[in-house]
């Protein structure tokens, strides 16, 4: 087998191979920019850091990191008895939050570097604890200013950014707010079984949108890494669990796919 065997998002990528992949997506992403921008333009990836802590569901109050809330201090006179060694009865894990690196894609205009557009591709850490409420209060900066947003969700667990009205139900979702017409948010939905969609990078006016084939460059990524090497579709995908019907298919697709 040579890609992935789904026609749009692999869900086995929702697991522990996500980071890699949300890097080399992001490369992707820019890369693919690259070649369809203006000359006025760039495309530039972007490091930030979040704090993660979420195996233990707890969320530090800084991005610094946790402090104890009991910490051991030396005395300042030792004792003439030594204590007798003891022997613990349990040994656990002590919740220690961790800075994750991220990416996100940035569309400036040459000269000055303005910062025209922002593509982020949202990760666990965006979507759960501390770094939901961050990520929402960059988002908040974000869609206060003149500055378009382009977010991929591509993970089924976690929060979504907040919208008013329902979306309709699917997997994974891509959003746009463009400067000029929020607080309006176009909202494309995915569903398993479709192709991801080509989207609009709006520049400034009246340059007109360049489009992001998002399929193409996670293509890209498997023919670039070969992630279908790496994921071991034997198993069923990553949590959370896919309803009976997509489930089915989901099995019914590597049957048909990795037989071949």
């Amino acid at each position: 087998m040579s890609g992935s065997p789904f026609p749009g998002m692999d869900p086995y990528l929702e697991g522990e191979m996500w980071m890699e992949f949300h890097d080399t997506l992001a490369h992707e992403i820019r890369g693919q920019l690259l070649k369809r921008l203006p000359p006025k333009y760039v495309a530039l990836l972007k490091q930030y850091y979040a704090v993660d802590g979420p195996a233990f569901g707890i969320a530090a109050e800084d991005e610094q990191g946790f402090y104890p809330d009991v910490h051991v201090v030396k005395q300042l006179k030792e004792s003439a008895v030594a204590a007798p060694e003891t022997t613990p009865s349990v040994e656990l894990i002590s919740p220690i939050s961790r800075r994750v690196p991220l990416l996100r894609v940035e569309v400036r205009e040459i000269p000055g570097r303005r910062l025209i557009t922002v593509i982020e591709i949202l990760s666990p850490v965006n979507k759960r604890g501390k770094g939901f409420r961050t990520y929402l209060k960059k988002r908040d900066y974000l869609l206060r200013s003149e500055i378009h947003l382009l977010e991929v969700d591509l993970l089924r667990a976690g929060k979504r950014i907040p919208l008013l009205g329902d979306l309709p139900l699917a997997p994974y979702y891509v959003f746009l707010s463009r400067a000029d017409r929020r607080p309006r948010t176009e909202a494309w939905p995915v569903s398993l079984r479709q192709p991801l969609p080509a989207v609009p990078v709006p520049l400034l006016p009246p340059d007109a949108d360049v489009t992001l084939d998002l399929q193409a460059a996670v293509d890209a990524c498997f023919a670039l890494v070969g992630y279908e090497r790496l994921l071991d579709y034997t198993h069923p995908p990553p949590p959370p669990d896919f309803n009976a019907d997509d489930a089915a298919w989901i099995q019914a697709r590597l049957s048909a796919v990795l037989t071949r």
